[in-house]
């Protein structure tokens, strides 16, 4: 039997959730966490192990194993995307009901954040996973980009979905635009109803649309601290054919940030 490689990075994707619903004629009334298959992929397109964490919360747990312990014992974290942040997670009240979101991921999420935090861990944040990272630290969100800024662009079109594109401007100066130096405007997918109203406080935005300047990439300000980035678009789903942004180099800085926690942390296997 060959020997495991030890040298792979673990990286972890925090869980989507289908709650229990008594009509699924699959697991029916049973809590269903998962990942979608293409951020896996792209995590595990350069070697590293793609690690679900699920949540230990729920009308089932059992057992003492805590988020804590995955962060511990993973590199890194890529928060996922998936459904909307509730407006209660940032103080509001939904303005519709179907804009109501998932308060029981936002929490787990949250938590999540906060282990890896502590563990002193590079969390990277797509889509939700920017938003998330946004209300986490203290910031907001428009709960629907058209009902709230109608001048704004379709940052979301169901019937096309990752087919959607648009272009953003990187801020000059930034980290993201040392990764792309040889560019300025970059064209990316668009699958997001809801974005950054208030900017939480320490990160840096990145990239903006060029159209409607809605947030589309932030980073955390103080290097000093565990690594902390996100963009808006999904780079799991972009495709060379598309001839969208090439987000290799995302992932590698984020990877290269793993790299560097785990040669500060404690030995773990």
């Amino acid at each position: 039997m060959t020997a495991p490689d030890r040298t792979r990075l673990k990286i972890g994707i925090s869980a989507c959730f289908m709650h229990a619903d008594p009509t699924r004629p699959l697991f029916t009334g049973k809590t269903l966490q998962y990942v979608e298959q293409s951020i896996a992929h792209w995590v595990m397109s350069t070697g590293a192990l793609a690690v679900m964490v699920p949540s230990p919360a729920g009308e089932t747990q059992r057992g003492d194993v805590s988020l804590g312990d995955y962060a511990q014992w993973l590199d890194g974290l890529v928060l996922h995307g998936g459904a909307d942040l509730s407006p209660l997670s940032y103080g509001e009240q939904p303005l519709q009901d179907k804009w109501s979101g998932d308060k029981i991921r936002d929490e787990y999420e949250i938590a999540l954040v906060a282990a890896f935090e502590r563990a002193g861990k590079p969390v990277f944040g797509v889509c939700r996973g920017l938003q998330l990272l946004n209300v986490a630290y203290g910031g907001t969100l428009y709960q629907d980009i058209a009902t709230q800024l109608p001048a704004a662009l379709a940052h979301r079109d169901g019937a096309v979905y990752d087919n959607n594109f648009h272009y953003v401007d990187i801020q000059p100066g930034t980290r993201l635009a040392q990764l792309y130096p040889q560019l300025q405007r970059v064209k990316v997918n668009s699958i997001h109803h809801q974005a950054v109203k208030d900017l939480a406080p320490g990160f840096d935005i990145e990239a903006v649309s060029d159209h409607d300047g809605i947030v589309e990439a932030f980073r955390r300000s103080d290097a000093s601290k565990p690594f902390m980035a996100a963009v808006q678009w999904h780079p799991e789903f972009h495709r060379a054919v598309n001839d969208t942004l090439d987000d290799a180099a995302l992932l590698q800085d984020f990877l290269a940030a793993a790299t560097a926690a785990r040669h500060q942390a404690p030995s773990t296997t």
